[in-house]
């Protein structure tokens, strides 16, 4: 997946107005549809613009913490129409580390604020430390640690790696990435966030300051929205089409 530039104009626009309750309608929509085979969907309403964009689903009973059920998106500019319901399934049906959420799981299904989000202002960090908790996503890549030359290195640097690197195919690189929500619910520091991201691209060694170097970030934003599934209930009902499960 390539990273591309923010939205036009979205450095100046608020969540409501880049992410909107009509989003997170039309990704719940798609999710009872495939679940619902009787159930017609609701034509969306807001303009096909383009955004990166992510789906998160969280399942909750009542005096429990919401549980996470899927969350997989797509950091090249998707067509908000097609994309939202696409990435919806996606993330209900297709995220290996969850079973399928399943019809029965409906009612207790809740978009939390993370459920939708529309990632903007990309750009690219100087360093592995060059980027705000609680407001940055990070997007990291980095090479083999096989292929880096040897460091004496032992102190945090914030300085990212020097241009003798190798030219890497993918098979010898990593990369992860976090949603900008998530550092904070963490409670991690950026180092925290960056050798807990390592791991999380599948780099099973230790984390050395070697490592960390090497790293090539792309620092992003995000605009959330949120609703329930009552709200979605009372939406499909104002369409003329209630909810049958």
């Amino acid at each position: 997946m390539s990273l591309v530039p923010p939205a036009p104009d979205s450095t100046v626009q608020s969540d409501t107005e880049v992410c909107t309750t009509e989003h997170c309608f039309h990704a719940f929509d798609a999710l009872y549809c495939a679940l619902v085979s009787s159930a017609t969907p609701i034509s969306p309403n807001f303009p096909d613009e383009k955004y990166p964009l992510f789906i998160t689903w969280n399942t909750r009973r009542p005096g429990r913490s919401p549980r996470l059920r899927g969350c997989i998106g797509n950091f090249e500019p998707q067509p908000l129409h097609e994309g939202l319901a696409e990435y919806a399934l996606i993330s209900a049906f297709r995220d290996n580390r969850f079973r399928k959420i399943e019809k029965s799981e409906l009612a207790n299904v809740s978009i939390r604020p993370s459920s939708v989000s529309l990632l903007t202002d990309f750009e690219d960090a100087d360093s592995y430390l060059d980027w705000t908790i609680g407001v940055h996503g990070i997007h990291i890549t980095f090479p083999h640690p096989s292929l880096l030359q040897s460091s004496s290195s032992t102190s945090p640097s914030p300085f990212s790696s020097s241009s003798y690197l190798p030219r890497l195919t993918s098979k010898q690189s990593f990369s992860a990435t976090y949603l900008p929500e998530v550092m904070p619910e963490q409670e991690w520091d950026r180092i925290e966030a960056i050798d807990s991201a390592i791991q999380k691209a599948g780099w099973n060694g230790m984390v050395s300051e070697d490592i960390r170097r090497s790293i090539r970030l792309r620092r992003y934003q995000s605009r959330k929205c949120q609703v329930s599934w009552d709200e979605f209930v009372q939406w499909r009902e104002e369409h003329g089409q209630p909810v049958k499960i």
